[in-house]
């Protein structure tokens, strides 16, 4: 059986997932949450094989809950699901360590495909994210420096560029201050510059805030 838990902030959704992949015998919906801290609470409470996410939910976003559930529950395979085109998020969500990127305008029998696929240990790729793949290898770009940065990185970039003080950002992400500076600079050492004002300035340019 393939347990699954659902955590989307729109629960008219919730519900349309839920009775998509009820018509399936082998998955079973154990969960639902809405946000992060409800879904921290219904991960330690149900079993969890297969974590549908959204990316655009309030507070946390998905990607920064993709890298908590990744840290803290390495078992737990994630499928991010969204209404966003695949060219924006796919392949972000991916290098985050997402098993997979399915859209929510999709067939629900793809969506039932999708849970399959990531259960067993696969990557689940549309064929706009296949396709996607296919070009970014053929046709090699010159990367932009924080390409080069780790999800937490980027995280820890766009929160100071916000306007964030440091323990804000620990606590926002639950780390400690410490751990929270060294990404900072690692940061600062991976895009060659020297202060948060800098960060800002590099973030607004590059269109990350």
């Amino acid at each position: 059986m393939i347990y699954v838990v659902i955590c989307d902030d729109h629960a008219v959704l919730r519900r349309g997932i839920r009775d998509t992949l009820a018509e399936a015998t082998d998955i079973q919906v154990t969960g639902e949450s809405a946000g992060y801290t409800e879904l921290r609470e219904t991960l330690r409470t149900v079993q969890c094989s297969v974590l549908l996410l959204d990316i655009n939910m309030p507070g946390r976003n998905g990607l920064e809950v993709l890298v908590s559930v990744r840290e803290t529950y390495p078992h737990i395979k994630v499928l991010m699901v969204s209404m966003y085109p695949e060219d924006q998020y796919a392949l972000r969500c991916l290098k985050a360590g997402a098993h997979g990127y399915a859209n929510k305008a999709g067939d629900p029998l793809e969506l039932l495909e999708a849970v399959r696929v990531v259960y067993a240990g696969r990557k689940y790729l549309t064929a706009e994210v296949s396709q996607m793949l296919a070009d970014s290898l053929s046709q090699p770009t010159l990367e932009v420096p924080h390409a080069a940065l780790s999800e937490r990185e980027m995280q820890t970039l766009q929160k100071i560029a916000s306007g964030r003080r440091l323990t804000d950002i620990a606590e926002e992400l639950m780390l400690s201050p410490k751990t929270v500076s060294v990404y900072r600079a690692r940061v600062l050492e991976k895009l060659q510059l020297s202060n948060n004002a800098e960060l800002t300035v590099y973030a607004i340019r590059n269109n990350l805030v």
